[in-house]
């Protein structure tokens, strides 16, 4: 039985939005220890607020206060708290309805089991000790005795010095990749520095890496076939940005090249040469360096440049 491949790998980026009137006041006032919902026009206060009715799209603007105590209205124990989430021991993810809003609010809440929680127990909010404008500064929830307020939400201008109009969130996302037979099967050739495709049994054409199906046909393919490793540049970019983490100094330039024998073009890093000086047709051979999988970048091999006509369908 073949070795089944897994990889773990993640996706991350810090997502940067700036904040209109509403996520502005709310953010801030939470910064300042207060709560703010937006009023819609039927009198619904919801929080958090939103800058349009969700029912009839209209702009909502008119802020209110509501209080920091409110009512569990369902939840979900997690045992097992992961990296960066609010509480590092067990904690209940929590839908609150505050005191004076319509709808209900997702955090987590200090409890110290599942036994400690209910639907319809009331909770109020444990700040966060620095608080810099963002949904953290709700340190958590925790259990509350009191009774629920009962006055109306309060109006208030959303004014408060120094506001928060912009954030950074980092964004990731953690998983184990496996490939399916079709990738598996060239992964390991690649392990043999050989790269292969598949051939579609229908158009014929060889897709490069193969995925198990042709993509214009849309039927399987199991038919294997070495190409390259020579190949032709087709189009290319120049990149200015470095990446972070990244070893590679910029510029650089990142190219989709036709490997011989393929119907499609993939994409690598052109090296050995000086960024400015990558061409469409530049003929380039692979690189492989230490005991890597895969090709560490692609070089020019010397070979005349190819005839646009033989690669303008792979563009």
């Amino acid at each position: 039985m073949p070795e089944i491949l897994t990889a773990p790998l993640t996706v991350s980026f810090p997502f940067t939005r700036s904040l209109g009137p509403v996520q502005s006041a709310f953010l801030t006032g939470l910064r300042e220890r207060t709560v703010l919902g937006v009023r819609t026009t039927d009198g619904r206060i919801l929080v958090p607020p939103v800058e349009y009715d969700p029912v009839t799209a209209e702009e909502l603007r008119d802020l209110a206060e509501v209080a920091p105590t409110g009512t569990v209205t369902t939840w979900a124990w997690n045992p097992a708290p992961r990296d960066n989430q609010p509480l590092r021991t067990p904690f209940a993810w929590v839908l609150v309805r505050l005191d004076g809003a319509d709808t209900a609010l997702l955090h987590v809440l200090d409890a110290p089991g599942p036994h400690a929680v209910r639907t319809g127990m009331r909770v109020r909010i444990r700040w966060a000790p620095e608080r810099t404008g963002a949904i953290t500064d709700i340190g958590c929830f925790e259990p509350y005795e009191g009774e629920e307020h009962a006055g109306p939400a309060v109006p208030h201008d959303g004014v408060f010095d120094d506001p928060v109009t912009g954030i950074v969130t980092p964004a990731r996302l953690d998983y184990t990749y496996t490939p399916g037979r079709a990738l598996s099967r060239h992964l390991a050739a690649l392990a043999e520095h050989r790269i292969t495709g598949e051939r579609c049994p229908s158009c014929r054409k060889v897709h490069v890496p193969p995925r198990g199906v042709c993509p214009t046909c849309g039927v399987p393919t199991a038919e294997q076939t070495e190409v390259g490793p020579h190949g032709t540049v087709t189009t290319f970019c120049v990149v200015n940005i470095k990446a972070r983490d990244a070893a590679i100094d910029v510029p650089y330039v990142y190219a989709h090249i036709a490997l011989d024998g393929a119907d499609l073009a993939l994409h690598a890093r052109i090296g050995g040469i000086p960024y400015d000086e990558v061409r469409m047709g530049m003929r380039v051979a692979p690189v492989w360096t230490g005991d890597a999988r895969h090709p560490d970048h692609y070089r020019p091999t010397g070979e005349p440049d190819a005839d646009y006509d033989t690669y303008k369908e792979l563009l």
